[in-house]
């Protein structure tokens, strides 16, 4: 029988934690958390099926975005999974938006520990704040979760990298974390961990590069199929569900859109089948270029988007705050990938665009480009 759904403005962390605490439990209505200041988001019906407890917009960050169902069976198993490739339960640190799975992530979590999680105030993320509220962490074993750009803040500011030993493992994901920020911390002595996964996974699901605890991977022509009982129950579009999701041989599985290998058990990400171009008739992964600059000296938090050519059809740009030589880029990613991924050109700006879930805003950045 349906379900009623609540769509909730995420102001208040603990409000959310509470809401989503009935929603598992089935005394309340599923729960749909968002943005409180989003222009605008996908139609979202008055009931759901009586199996969804959660219902997660994503992020959009490289199209429209959907509106994700969670059962409360997925929400848990990936809470117990989490836990027990972290060594157990402990007292989280809510750093990310509630409105986004890796947020909800946490206060799922907490929920499944038993323990109060601490929230960040709403408003741009302070790693001072970061520092403060982690030194008032009190459980024997702490964590947190973060995506890059808010790693990067914080080993730039020293006087929280004392707060930042306290955590038993810091995840960060969301995506690609800059191997300079994981040198960065392993020099400082921080357990940074790098999760994958998304909305349709109830989150993080491979942590550095290993699938968690009856999670599966497989390559399919080079895309990566995921399977486990973190799976989401679909889209609340049966037609995104249909293509997104399939079974084969009685096993469910989710295609990501990413392209990734697998080698000993460990999976790298090379990037989407989506951000493939063609560039002179030779197919170029912008993902691939953004990993080779990425390794650059301060690019660490470039982005390479597509703009359109007259001579080629289309071609790599590289979007960066950094004052770099384009030839140096090129020489770079000619060595690595061939001439036809090699930017065209740079674009120069003061702050790369950001979403709310701290992702770059792709699409405003190829609107740029293109100009």
């Amino acid at each position: 029988m349906p379900r009623p759904l609540r769509v909730l403005p995420t102001r208040d962390a603990i409000e959310v934690r509470d809401a989503l605490a009935s929603a598992l439990e089935g005394d309340g209505p599923a729960l749909l958390p968002v943005d409180p200041s989003a222009a605008a988001l996908p139609g979202a019906p008055a009931d759901v099926n009586d199996d969804v407890a959660l219902v997660v917009a994503t992020s959009g960050s490289t199209g429209a975005p959907k509106l994700v169902a969670l059962g409360a069976a997925a929400l848990r198993a990936s809470s117990a999974a989490a836990h027990a490739a972290l060594g157990g339960p402990g007292q989280w640190l809510l750093a990310l938006p509630s409105h986004y799975i890796a947020g909800l992530n946490v206060l799922a979590r907490s929920l499944d520990a038993a323990i109060d999680p601490i929230a960040l105030p709403e408003g741009p993320f302070d790693p001072v704040a970061f520092g403060d509220a982690a030194v008032r962490l009190e459980h024997p074993r702490r964590y947190t979760s973060l995506v890059p750009v808010q790693l990067a803040r914080l080993l730039d500011e020293p006087a929280v990298h004392d707060a930042l030993r306290r955590f038993d493992a810091i995840l960060v994901g969301g995506q690609a974390t800059p191997s300079e920020l994981l040198d960065r911390s392993r020099r400082l002595g921080l357990t940074v961990v790098r999760t994958y996964g998304s909305s349709e996974t109830a989150g993080g699901c491979v942590y550095d590069g290993s699938p968690l605890d009856d999670v599966r991977v497989r390559i399919v022509d080079g895309e990566v199929w995921l399977s486990g009982p973190t799976l989401a129950n679909g889209y609340l579009s049966g037609a995104d569900t249909d293509s997104a999701f399939v079974t084969e041989a009685g096993v469910r599985w989710y295609r990501t859109g990413d392209l990734g290998t697998v080698t000993d058990g460990i999976l790298s990400i090379v990037g989407r089948i989506d951000d493939q171009i063609v560039s002179g008739g030779t197919n170029v992964s912008l993902g691939a270029v953004e990993s080779v600059v990425r390794r650059m000296p301060r690019l660490a938090d470039a982005v390479v988007v597509a703009a359109p050519s007259e001579r080629w059809g289309s071609v790599p740009v590289l979007v960066t705050t950094a004052d770099v030589e384009l030839a140096l880029v090129r020489t770079a990613v000619k060595e690595a990938l061939g001439p036809a991924a090699a930017p065209a050109r740079i674009v120069r700006v003061e702050r790369i665009p950001l979403l709310p879930s701290g992702k770059p805003d792709r699409q405003a950045l190829t609107r740029l480009a293109a100009q």
